[in-house]
């Protein structure tokens, strides 16, 4: 049972983070180049995503041998896991700058309605779309499609990574679908933007959940007996929520010295 929380939480984190980002991008092309276009961009790439999961996910968890499975995704877990723990960690301790959505919101809107580096060539590739959504846009089409494709790549690859590893896909989708439902919901609600949303937060969540799954699932592949079981997530889970404090800690004495020393 603990296990299984802690999966779909993980999973519930780790896709909010992706599709609060995805979400920006699908804004700032609705708001800036027509909402028929950007609604089209994110079903295309949904359906594109659909098929890699289907396709990659399932020939995984039966034809792979789960120990085998477990070692190999237990390493790309950690190793998305402590690249997210590197970048929450140096903006933690302030070593790197805070994401910031709104200005990552009003770039991406300035560069569509400028014609910026996401501007491609051609405005319009057919004119009367439907009522209240404007017209198809090529470049609204794009953006729309390449910000959800790319970013629910990494969905994929979390819902793949943990719903194969642990043979609980039903868990993982659980918590990628409340995922949706909560960013998309709110996106809605608000039509702007998740300023507040304490994201280094949540990728530090993520960051020590992932490599915390990560390294387990790399024991149990090896045959490591864990102590207590499944139970043992709790404290690797909390060695690296220590680890990730005492590096802040660090980082942060050592830009103060070199502020000091400035």
């Amino acid at each position: 049972m603990t296990q299984n929380l802690l999966i779909i939480l993980a999973s519930f984190v780790a896709c909010a983070v992706e599709m609060v980002e995805a979400l920006t991008i699908v804004i700032a092309a609705g708001v800036s180049r027509g909402w028929r276009s950007a609604i089209e961009g994110v079903l295309a790439a949904l359906v594109c995503l659909v098929a890699i999961v289907g396709g990659v996910g399932v020939p995984l968890v039966h034809l792979v041998p789960i120990d085998a499975l477990r070692v190999i995704i237990g390493g790309l877990l950690m190793v998305l896991g402590l690249s997210w723990l590197r970048k929450a960690v140096l903006r933690s301790s302030g070593h790197k700058a805070m994401h910031d959505e709104d200005a990552v919101y009003a770039k991406k809107v300035q560069e569509l309605s400028s014609g910026g580096p996401d501007a491609t060539a051609g405005k319009s590739f057919a004119r009367g779309g439907l009522s209240g959504l404007g017209p198809r846009d090529a470049t609204g089409f794009a953006v729309a499609f390449k910000g959800v494709f790319l970013e629910g790549l990494e969905v994929a690859l979390i819902v793949i990574s943990l719903g194969s590893s642990s043979h609980h896909f039903l868990n993982v989708i659980l918590g990628a679908v409340l995922a949706a439902v909560v960013v998309f919901s709110v996106g809605a609600a608000t039509s702007k933007y998740f300023a507040r949303v304490p994201e280094n937060k949540m990728k530090m969540t993520v960051g020590i959940l992932l490599s915390s799954f990560g390294l387990f699932w790399i024991g149990e592949g090896t045959k490591v007996s864990w102590p207590g079981s499944d139970l043992s997530i709790l404290w690797v889970i909390g060695v690296f929520s220590l680890f990730s404090l005492i590096c802040i800690n660090f980082l942060k004495n050592m830009l103060v010295g070199k502020n000091s020393a400035n």
